[in-house]
């Protein structure tokens, strides 16, 4: 599977098999992560990896009582270990290295015949104390991962000419 393939393949998946993720698999996951770019490299990240059934049931309702949530058989949460530095264009580093750490993640899981669902419902604040993640680490992203055991079809897109201009925006 090359890149857009897996690009194309990537779906949010909500419902999982009871499977268990192999080790190696969640360890090249992990290296995806690792190698992945920051800004000027600093790579200030840590990514904590669940998979204790309590846990994961305790992140269902800090996840907005989603239980896809505690059925996948791990979740990943991406934290930033420095959240106050900004680019020279304006964004907090940390919510673009980590979406880009994440993405990479979540593309090497797909090629890997994994699925994922990156969670942006979740309550911030009860993570961090469910997995005593200090007041000062923010956690910008988690997702879920597993066999899916659904597989849903694509969702609309709109057309490259609806999100797309040239030289100027318009």
């Amino acid at each position: 599977m090359d890149v857009f393939e897996a690009i194309s393949r990537r779906r949010s998946i909500r419902k999982y098999k009871t499977t268990p993720v192999e080790e190696e698999k969640l360890d090249k996951i992990l290296e995806a992560a690792r190698i992945a770019p920051s800004a000027a490299n600093r790579q200030e990240w840590k990514f904590l990896v669940v998979k204790d059934k309590e846990t994961r049931q305790k992140l269902v309702n800090a996840a907005n009582s989603q239980n896809f949530v505690g059925e996948a058989p791990v979740i990943i949460v991406a934290c930033s270990t420095e959240s106050e530095r900004v680019m020279p264009c304006g964004q907090y580093a940390y919510t673009v290295d980590l979406s880009i750490a994440v993405s990479f993640m979540i593309l090497e899981a797909t090629e890997l015949g994994l699925g994922t669902c990156w969670l942006g419902a979740y309550k911030e604040d009860e993570v961090k104390k469910i997995l005593n993640i200090p007041e000062d680490i923010r956690v910008p992203a988690m997702f879920t991962l597993g066999y899916a055991d659904e597989d849903p079809g694509p969702r609309p897109r709109k057309t490259i000419d609806q999100v797309t201009v040239f030289e100027k925006y318009q």
